[in-house]
C-alpha cells in the first residue's frame, strides 16, 4: 500500500489498518483525525504524538494484542491480520536453543505475573538470547517504569509497523 492509498481509505479501512500497526483503539481514534498526512516522517511523527497521548489503559490494550515472544502457540492465537508480521519480528526465536526458550519461559511467567501483562519488546534485528538478556534484566524494574519502558518499545513496534504497511 502506498501512503496515496492510506490517506484515501474509508474511515472504517484506515481504522482496520492502524489497528494492525498498534492495538489500541484510543490511538487509533486519535489518529484518524490526522490525516491525510503529508509523508512517511510526519506519519511516524503524528504516531508517536497520539501513542503519547493515550493513558496507560490504552497502552496495555496494544500490549494485550501481542502474542509472548517465543510462545508459539501465543503467536497463532493473537490477531490473523498481524501474525506474519509478529513471526517475522520474533525470528531471532527461530535459531533459539531448548535452554533458552525454557529460560523465555520462565522469566515470561515470572514478568507477567510481577508486571501484569506480558513482556513488550522490539524484536525486530535481535537474537533469542538479547531478547532473553533484556526480558531479564528488566525483571528488577517496578511496575511504573516498566509501564514507561514497554510504550516506548511498543513506539518503536508502531513504526516498524507503519513501514511494513506501506510496503
Amino acid at each position: 500500500m502506498t501512503l496515496f492509498n492510506l490517506n484515501h481509505l474509508p474511515k472504517q479501512q484506515l481504522a482496520e489498518e492502524l489497528f494492525k500497526c498498534c492495538s489500541s483503539t484510543a490511538w487509533v481514534n486519535k489518529m484518524l483525525t490526522v490525516f491525510p498526512v503529508e509523508d512517511f516522517i510526519d506519519l511516524t511523527e503524528d504516531a508517536e504524538e497520539k501513542w503519547y497521548e493515550c493513558k496507560e489503559e490504552d497502552w496495555k490494550e496494544a500490549f494485550s494484542y501481542h502474542p509472548e515472544i517465543g510462545d508459539i502457540d501465543s503467536l497463532k492465537k493473537k490477531l490473523t491480520s498481524t501474525v506474519q508480521w509478529a513471526a517475522g519480528e520474533q525470528s531471532g526465536m527461530n535459531e533459539a536453543s531448548e535452554k533458552t526458550l525454557q529460560q523465555f519461559a520462565d522469566a515470561n511467567k515470572t514478568y507477567k505475573e510481577k508486571i501484569g501483562y506480558i513482556f513488550i519488546v522490539s524484536a525486530t534485528g535481535r537474537s533469542a538470547e538479547e531478547m532473553l538478556a533484556i526480558l531479564q534484566s528488566r525483571l528488577s524494574n517496578d511496575p511504573k517504569e516498566e509501564i514507561e519502558i514497554a510504550a516506548e518499545e511498543q513506539n518503536m513496534i508502531t513504526k516498524i509497523r507503519l513501514e511494513k504497511l506501506l510496503q
